[in-house]
């Protein structure tokens, strides 16, 4: 007998509804066909197992498995319950099991029939729902994360009894009903740090609010213990909040890759990513037989914070260059190529030197002569060309440190004056669409949008051959000032707009290192 289930399979950030017929006929052995792995493969054991334990008969006829679409590769545990209920179905032990057509079910079974979280839940209840099909069935753990979709009943299942009872009797299971809109806005500002936890360093908290204001990258480049990881971090805290289409495209991309936690709901909080500097190609990029998102896509919307940035393999760094530009990346095989989204604010942080103490205002640099140079070589030129902003920190004075009486900004505030930054850049590039921030002006539009005066043209031109700024320093510090302008409600970018903008230049300025 023939019976027909229904699946998905992932791919990218989207789904893929995957036919699975199972028939049982005269004969002997068991097959799968369609392009399965071999965690597909193995699945007839597993289901064995399962259906024995529960009292069920396995056939000991032939049984054959076809997943269709038959040319796309089906990849891991997830197709495990809908193989073991066309079996059920086909073998006629479970009736009425034309309720089938209106489902789709998917859960990795354990030995004794529990169901096991899966994968990619969120695109898979999207991907249901765009079919028509009436419902979903999946794991309990997973069961929050695709119920976040609306007018699809999403039913939770902890073991394969319930999915028999459920078609046996369709009030058997209640669909899982969750105020999506309500959990998003109440936990989106809800963080662990705060920027009034910080004490001092108040220039380079200016420089992560003008980052966070205009979308800007940024380096911080200061001694051991100046604070540059503390500081990064509470970078989320201070950027305007997800939307509800982001935080539903962020979710997807961690569903994905199975990095949300049991009974999740909607990512409310922007991603911070801060992988160690021994990642791989592949972590940071993605990639697998079946491409993964790597560390660039699960800050999509959010923050790529990179510690050490010189301690990164330069091969790492420079497969960052074309995805940092695009806002996207597009991992290529010999059968699939896959696009992920990458929309990120990259935070880098490094000490000035081998030994963490040139240009200390105390401690003396112990470095031989070019070492600096050297180690500052480790960064490519097209990557720093890529960094807006760069900002020197220095250690907080133990004044600073010790005195209760000082009551540092929080983060709230610093938000508040980032949003309405936003909200003028998103009024100006309304019109111009894949842009939506300051520093994603490419230079068609840059000469009309951060146009200046003969003053500021003036300061500019003197700041550069004083400094000896590179040219690739002018188009960022036009940038910079279109931001520290709109952070001040200024039409036009002023002198003192432009000086500060120059200030942030450090690793342009020639003889910097020495």
């Amino acid at each position: 007998m023939l019976v027909k289930t229904f699946g998905s399979a992932v791919y990218g950030v989207d789904a893929i509804s995957i036919t699975i017929e199972v028939n049982v006929s005269n004969g002997q052995g068991y097959h799968i066909v369609g392009l399965p792995d071999n965690a597909v493969k193995e699945s007839l054991q597993r289901l064995e197992a399962a259906i024995k334990t529960n009292h069920y008969d396995m056939p000991r006829t032939k049984i054959v498995v076809n997943m269709a679409p038959a040319d796309i590769k089906k990849s891991g545990s997830a197709f495990d319950l809908p193989i073991a209920v066309g079996v059920l179905g086909a073998s006629e032990q479970v009736e009425k099991f034309e309720r089938l057509k209106d489902y789709v079910i998917m859960g990795e079974l354990g030995l004794d029939g529990t169901v096991q979280s899966i994968k990619g839940a969120l695109p898979i209840a999207i991907q249901a729902r765009r079919e028509g099909f009436k419902g979903l069935i999946v794991p309990k753990v997973n069961a929050r994360e695709a119920a976040m979709v609306n007018n699809l009943n999403v039913y939770a299942v902890e073991h394969l009894n319930d999915v028999v009872a459920f078609l046996k009797d369709e009030n058997y299971l209640q669909p899982l009903i969750i105020n999506t809109r309500e959990e998003f806005f109440s936990n989106q500002y809800e963080f662990d740090f705060d920027f009034s936890d910080v004490k001092g360093q108040e220039n380079i908290k200016r420089a992560l609010e003008i980052a966070a204001a205009g979308g800007h990258n940024a380096i911080l480049i200061g001694p051991p213990g100046a604070g540059k990881t503390m500081l990064a971090k509470r970078l989320p805290t201070i950027l305007p909040p997800l939307s509800l289409h982001e935080a539903l495209e962020t979710t997807k991309i961690h569903s994905v890759a199975g990095k949300l936690p049991e009974n999740a709901s909607l990512i409310s909080k922007r991603p911070f990513r801060s992988p160690h500097h021994s990642i791989s190609d592949a972590g940071l990029i993605g990639g697998g037989s079946i491409p993964q998102p790597g560390e660039i896509s699960l800050a999509h919307n959010g923050v790529l914070f990179l510690d050490e940035l010189p301690e990164f393999k330069r091969t790492v760094l420079e497969v960052m260059r074309q995805p940092m530009e695009e806002r996207k990346v597009t991992i290529s095989r010999a059968k699939v190529a896959l696009d992920f989204p990458a929309n990120f604010m990259l935070i880098a942080s490094m000490n000035p030197c081998p030994c963490g103490y040139y240009n200390h205002p105390e401690k003396e640099c112990t470095c031989p002569p070019g070492a600096v140079q050297k180690y500052l070589n480790k960064i490519s030129g097209p990557l720093l060309d890529r960094i807006d902003l760069h900002v020197e920190v220095t250690p907080v004075a133990f004044s600073d440190l010790s005195n209760m009486n000082i009551k540092a900004e929080n983060s709230a505030n610093i938000r508040e004056r980032v949003i309405k930054a936003r909200d003028i850049q998103t009024e100006r590039y309304k019109n111009n669409n894949g842009i939506y921030a300051n520093a994603q002006i490419g230079s068609k539009q840059l000469r009309e949008i951060c146009a200046i005066d003969l003053v500021g043209e003036t300061l500019l031109k003197k700041a550069m051959e004083r400094l000896s700024l590179s040219a690739r320093a002018y188009d960022r510090i036009l940038k910079v000032s279109r931001t520290i302008a709109d952070l001040a409600f200024s039409e036009n970018i002023k002198p003192e707009h432009l000086a500060e903008a120059i200030h942030y230049r450090s690793l342009d300025r020639e003889g910097w290192a020495g």
